[in-house]
């Protein structure tokens, strides 16, 4: 792990008391299906596009995921028609292959045995939240608060989703950690007010960092709970 101050945990007015997680990159990987979904969609419309065209659009929502890739292709997307449609091909893509990433059970267990509530805020729309909890066999049940896109008017980097997320938790946003893996995430995560374990995952830890993570991990298996200690 990076930490962005090496004198370890400080004392602050507002403790960590809930964790907000991000989905995609940070519980379970799932941009190479949404990509290769999206890739098959755009095939059905004629247009051949590669999963690398949709990176810069990772952790911004389907909408614009897909719609980032069509503007640069001079696509007119049928919305929301297209977006069901991708959705439709990505929850058969994962079924039996979707799995939760490294630490992610044993760091909602460590999140549980210290009382802190939990989140999850992503970006994606509900329809693809459930799918993707449903496969990893992680039920609902374990959030205090699941966030989707649709309960958001403005998408990351904005702070809406976070800031929506500790409401729900009954929480100040300045006593969350948000766990992120993109760079917009990250800066959503700032412009809260949390703080924020990103996750390299998606993007190396000098973009994570400079977009003002606090901390940086390869994942939650390689997280140390000091985090949780700020």
């Amino acid at each position: 792990m990076t930490d962005s101050d090496s004198t370890g945990p400080k004392t602050s007015a507002f403790p960590i008391a809930g964790v907000i997680f991000d989905m995609d990159g940070v519980l379970l990987e799932s941009e190479p299906f949404i990509a290769a979904a999206a890739v098959k969609m755009f095939s059905e419309k004629g247009v051949t596009v590669i999963p690398e065209e949709f990176r810069p659009f990772i952790g911004t929502g389907e909408d614009r995921f897909l719609g980032g890739v069509a503007e640069a292709r001079g696509v007119t997307l049928d919305m929301p028609r297209d977006k069901v449609r991708t959705y439709a091909i990505y929850l058969d893509l994962i079924v039996g292959r979707l799995e939760a990433l490294p630490g992610v059970s044993r760091f909602l267990t460590e999140c549980h045995r210290r009382g802190l509530k939990t989140a999850v805020a992503s970006s994606a729309d509900r329809m693809k939240v459930e799918g993707n909890l449903k496969e990893i066999h992680l039920p609902a049940s374990s959030f205090q608060a699941i966030v989707v896109g649709e309960d958001v008017e403005n998408k990351k980097p904005a702070p809406d989703i976070f800031l929506e997320a500790a409401r729900r938790l009954g929480l100040d946003p300045r006593a969350c950690l948000v766990v992120e893996d993109a760079v917009s995430g990250v800066a959503a995560a700032r412009a809260a007010g949390s703080r924020c374990l990103g996750l390299t995952t998606s993007f190396a830890a000098e973009f994570l960092m400079a977009a003002g993570a606090d901390w940086t991990a390869a994942n939650l298996e390689a997280a140390p709970f000091d985090v949780l200690d700020w």
